[in-house]
C-alpha cells in the first residue's frame, strides 16, 4: 500500500505521516519545489519539474487499486479512480467513481461562473473537524485495504 500526496497545498502531510506509520505504508510527498518532510524509510519526496500538470502525471501514472491518493484536485482525482485508486480529499471526503462526475461538473460550473465575473466567497476555513475527520478516513481506507476490500 502506497499513499501519493498531491503536497503543494495540502493541510493533512503530518497526518498522513503517522497513519501511514501505523498501518506500513509507504508515502510519496509529490511536489514541484522542494518541501521540508520527515527522514523516515517510508516517506519519499518526490520533486518534478515545474509545470500545471506535472505532480498530477506523476501521482496518477502510479497509483494502482492498492494505492490511496490525498489531494483536493478534480481532474487528478479523476484520473486516479480511472486505475481504481482511493482518493480522499484533506477533509476526509472520498472522492469515487459514483460522485466523481458530479464534482467535475460542479468545477466546470463554478470556472464558467467566475468567468462571468460572479463572485464568490471561498472555501471555508480549514478546521480541526476536517483534520479530525481526515485522520478517521485515512484510517478506515487503510484498514479495507489491508484487508482486500
Amino acid at each position: 500500500m502506497k499513499i501519493y500526496i498531491d503536497a503543494d497545498a495540502c493541510p493533512v502531510k503530518d497526518e498522513v505521516y503517522k497513519v501511514a506509520e501505523r498501518h506500513g505504508a509507504h508515502v510519496f510527498v509529490v511536489s514541484n519545489s522542494f518541501l521540508r518532510v520527515p527522514s523516515l524509510p517510508y516517506i519519499t519526496q518526490q520533486v518534478v519539474d515545474a509545470g500545471p500538470d506535472e505532480a498530477d502525471n506523476w501521482i496518477a501514472e502510479r497509483a494502482t487499486a492498492s494505492d490511496i491518493v490525498i489531494t483536493n484536485d478534480i481532474p487528478l482525482a479523476e484520473r486516479c479512480l480511472m486505475n481504481d485508486a482511493r482518493v480522499l480529499q484533506p477533509t476526509g471526503k472520498a472522492y469515487t467513481k459514483s460522485n466523481i462526475a458530479s464534482a467535475i461538473a460542479t468545477r466546470a460550473l463554478m470556472e464558467q461562473l467566475r468567468s462571468t465575473g460572479e463572485q464568490f466567497g471561498g472555501a471555508p476555513p480549514f478546521s480541526q473537524r476536517d483534520r479530525s475527520q481526515f485522520l478517521q478516513a485515512l484510517h478506515e481506507v487503510c484498514v479495507k485495504l489491508k484487508r482486500g476490500a
